[in-house]
């Protein structure tokens, strides 16, 4: 009776917004990673660099489509995790591409923030970490995401 409650198991993305985010990150890790293996096996040695980055901005997008899948604590983890990392590499390389373009002959997943996509790599780890904070909190005991006690 008194036992601890179930944790979801993808109740998460079953529906909505989870559903459309999987969705759109498993098609970036799809259109990503086909860019990729396309790029470094036949023009390797234009921009080895780019190349290289669009293949781990493949492995993010797999990392975050499956955490997000999964849901449930440890996959909401793995997803917030690959958010961060996603983020971070579309504002470090977005922002390198612009001040050094020379150092990007080729454009990557995250060139120009994400520009050659419509800059959809920029807007998305904002929209999964907004999604992933939205379910810790609905997840919180009477409290906020980090169990601390509500008001009242």
């Amino acid at each position: 009776m008194g036992g601890p409650a179930p944790e979801p198991t993808g109740a998460d993305t079953a529906r909505g917004p989870g559903r459309v985010l999987v969705a759109v990150y498993g098609v970036f890790a799809l259109a990503a990673g086909a860019r990729a293996v396309v790029q470094l096996a036949v023009q390797f040695d234009e921009a080895p660099v780019a190349y290289l980055l669009s293949a781990l901005a493949a492995v993010v997008y797999v990392v975050a489509t499956v955490g997000l899948a999964r849901g449930g604590r440890n996959g909401r983890r793995t997803a917030m995790a690959a958010c961060g990392v996603e983020l971070a590499g579309v504002l470090v390389v977005g922002t390198l591409s612009l001040v050094d373009p020379a150092a990007f002959p080729d454009a990557t997943v995250w060139s120009g923030f994400g520009q050659g996509y419509g800059y959809v790599p920029l807007v998305l780890p904002v929209l999964g970490l907004l999604w992933l904070r939205h379910l810790s909190e609905l997840d919180a005991p009477d409290g906020d995401a980090h169990g601390r006690p509500g008001p009242g």
